[in-house]
């Protein structure tokens, strides 16, 4: 045999490594229950959840999820906005900015006889409606502030993504005036309108263009339409470039987004393109709209009831095209309705529920310590809000 072989001792056969096996199979089954758990989790395992882990990672939270509660010094009829991840709250005598978890930034004491607060991106606003006073955040700090004329009344006020600025006043001689500042509070537009009444506008997130809300008579019938205006507009002339009439429905919001130009008010919410096209609508087949948030990426969400007291409702989303993606039956009343980035929020008597944009259950809390109102946020946390508390829930 030896000859055979060449001189050589034949090959000894190898035994197998049972330690290695036994690695293999535990790699093995870690993947197989990590597919599985992924499959199971898939709502619940995503960007949005690494994000907060390395955000509130050091964020000190009881078993529930939510933050040490803090006080803000007002009440839950106070007005709230959510920017870039701070709570702006405003009441008749003043606004306060606070961190997350309570820290407060902005304490500005002024009379605003109709406050209102609202945010985009890194700035926040605070107006008196029917008044003169106007203030814009950024930085955790007031930036700009505006006092107009006794004779010139604020009728709304928005920002878009880039901080530009654009006013509703209503003013004597006309039936509404717009004027348009930009990202360094320049105003670079004004239009005087006499024909309709100016509601509301809305600025493009590309700077070019204002979308005007206005409502008038046309043949003898309540007419509700958005007029669009390029900045580089004709100052002498009313004629807007373009408009898209929404018939009789009469107006309660108006946003500019990515997607086009959401209108929302008593009868029915429509997307209008940047041309003036309508690009889809919605109505509510004689339905009461008891709550909405048009703050939601791509979509409108929407309480609809069959009578407009009682707690049972249908929780309603709409696409930009009119079309409904999804809807949840809700018997329970609810106190606060907020939608941001892909989540929903909805709050009731002692329970939050928060929403894929698909109305899929991603993550629940069972008692609320008393909060009255939410504010979705679009990292998938939320701000809930009580008589003078708040408190920050992560799932």
């Amino acid at each position: 045999m030896e000859e055979i072989n060449g001189g050589r001792p034949a090959p000894k056969l190898q035994k197998p490594n049972l330690l290695r096996r036994l690695l293999a199979f535990l790699l093995t089954a870690a993947l197989v229950v990590g597919a599985v758990a992924l499959v199971a989790w898939r709502d619940r395992i995503n960007l949005d959840s690494i994000r907060r882990w390395f955000s509130y990672r050091n964020l000190e939270r009881s078993d529930s999820g939510q933050a040490e509660t803090f006080s803000y010094g007002g009440s839950a009829s106070d007005t709230f906005a959510n920017l870039d991840g701070d709570l702006l709250v405003c009441s008749p005598t003043g606004f306060q900015l606070y961190s997350g978890s309570g820290t407060l930034y902005v304490d500005e004491t002024v009379l605003l006889e109709h406050p209102v607060v609202s945010a985009c991106g890194k700035r926040g606003l605070v107006y008196d409606a029917g008044g003169q006073e106007l203030f814009v955040l950024s930085g955790r700090e007031v930036a700009f502030t505006l006092s107009q004329e006794t004779e010139r009344s604020l009728i709304s006020a928005s920002l878009n993504p880039n901080g530009w600025l654009v006013l509703v006043s209503q003013e004597h001689g006309y039936k509404g005036s717009v004027t348009v500042y930009d990202g360094s509070y320049a105003p670079v537009m004004r239009l005087d309108l006499s024909s309709r009444f100016v509601m509301d506008a809305a600025l493009s997130p590309d700077n070019k263009t204002v979308a005007v809300l206005t409502v008038g008579l046309e043949e003898g019938s309540f007419d509700c339409r958005v007029d669009l205006y390029r900045l580089d507009h004709d100052a002498g002339s009313a004629a807007p470039d373009a408009s898209c009439s929404v018939g009789n429905n009469a107006p309660l919001a108006l946003r500019w987004t990515d997607d086009g130009i959401w209108l929302l008010g008593e009868n029915g919410v429509y997307r209008v393109d940047g041309s003036g096209a309508l690009g889809g609508g919605y109505t509510y087949s004689g339905r009461y709209l008891k709550g909405f948030s048009l703050e939601g990426d791509g979509f409108a969400a929407l309480l609809l009831g069959k009578y407009r007291a009682g707690s049972n409702a249908v929780l309603t989303i709409v696409d930009g095209a009119g079309a409904v993606q999804a809807s949840l039956s809700i018997d329970e009343q609810v106190l606060s309705l907020s939608a941001a980035g892909r989540y929903v929020a909805v709050l009731t008597a002692d329970r939050l529920d928060l929403y894929d944009q698909q109305l899929g259950l991603y993550a629940t809390l069972d008692g609320t310590q008393g909060a009255r109102r939410v504010l979705m946020r679009s990292d998938g946390t939320a701000m809930l809000i009580g008589s003078g508390e708040a408190r920050l829930y992560v799932p």
